[in-house]
């Protein structure tokens, strides 16, 4: 019983067998391949726009190098303190745009907070030589305390954000299940919303390692310096077809969609099941997949007799994630072991 990341999960075998049939012969390489034009003429037709994309195999190289296109180096990308851009990427980001500043936000959940950004903007002027001028917002949905932005709250950030000449970039590691929690469109939750560029992960969800950096019209002119950044980093693979590949095959028939909305079926039950435990408590709203409860000290250790595998989390809640292939039993086990 596995709930340490959804990255811990197996890939899909449907997405599997897609790696397969593309190792059938010969393929131009670097992204010139007829799978690739074909993801890249359905994500334009799930996200009901022209759009550029390009394939990397890890949401860490997507986020930097995304971000090195959207950043000058002399200047400010705005996040959560939580952010995974800000915690978890070993100054990544800063690496790839060469020197650009993270300047982390407060707020409740792991959401940016209106204020916050209000203050941020109004502390660091574009104008003054010696500040370091905000370029660009980033966005993490679903975020690193599981909850999806609304679309209200959104606009709530992102309304600001543009008329202070920010430029938008959303981490989507999990994007696929924050749309599963809202119900809302790919373009209503990106870029009609605003959104410049968008992460979109399929690693988390079913993928084998499968991430795609999507430029929207406002920024597709980047497209060239997005690839000559890939190239000059190491990151782009001459056998691009087998990471479309698995994106041929997630995005098939809203395949991706169904995975999020099991992992995210599967991460409620298990929420609802602990939080009703004696001394337990939900830490963040389970928006999505992820589970973040305050234990007390008898549920956590039945539940580290039984083996089952969750996060400690610095805020000393634990975390639990539901994959796409999360079981009802293990559900059952685990809460049946709680419970004592």
């Amino acid at each position: 019983m596995n709930f340490l990341s959804d990255t811990t999960a197996p890939a899909h075998p449907d997405l599997l067998a897609a790696m397969g049939a593309a190792n059938d012969g010969f393929a131009p390489s670097y992204g010139a391949d007829p799978v690739s034009a074909r993801v890249r003429d359905r994500l334009k037709d799930l996200f009901e726009t022209d759009l550029e994309v390009l394939f990397t195999v890890s949401g860490t190289a997507s986020n930097a190098l995304a971000l090195s296109v959207l950043a000058e180096p002399d200047s400010m990308i705005l996040c959560h303190d939580e952010a995974h851009i800000q915690r978890d990427e070993r100054g990544a980001p800063e690496f790839f745009t060469g020197g650009a500043k993270l300047l982390p936000l407060h707020g409740a959940h792991a959401k940016i907070a209106p204020d916050a950004l209000t203050q941020a903007l109004a502390e660091w002027p574009d104008d003054f030589v010696h500040a370091t001028p905000p370029q660009v917002l980033s966005i993490s949905q679903l975020n690193e305390s599981g909850g999806a932005y609304t679309r209200d709250e959104l606009d709530a950030l992102i309304g600001p954000a543009k008329e202070a000449g920010l430029r938008i970039h959303m981490d989507g590691a999990r994007f696929s299940n924050a749309l599963a929690a809202l119900g809302c469109t790919p373009a209503e939750m990106s870029w009609k919303r605003g959104v410049d560029a968008l992460c979109l992960g399929a690693t988390k969800n079913g993928a084998l390692a499968a991430e795609a950096v999507i430029l929207f019209p406002t920024v597709m002119d980047r497209f060239g310096k997005l690839q000559a950044r890939q190239k000059r980093a190491g990151h782009m693979l001459p056998k691009m077809r087998y990471v479309a590949a698995q994106f041929d095959a997630w995005l098939k028939d809203g395949l991706w969609l169904d995975l999020a909305r099991a992992a995210n079926a599967s991460g409620r039950r298990l929420a609802d099941g602990l939080a009703t435990l004696p001394g337990c408590e939900l830490a963040h709203p389970c928006d999505g997949n992820e589970v973040f409860i305050r234990l007390s000290p008898e549920v956590a250790e039945r539940l580290q007799a039984l083996g089952a595998g969750f996060y400690a989390w610095p805020d000393g809640s634990a975390r639990f994630v539901a994959s796409w292939c999360t079981t009802d039993a293990e559900i059952d086990a685990v809460l049946k072991a709680a419970k004592g």
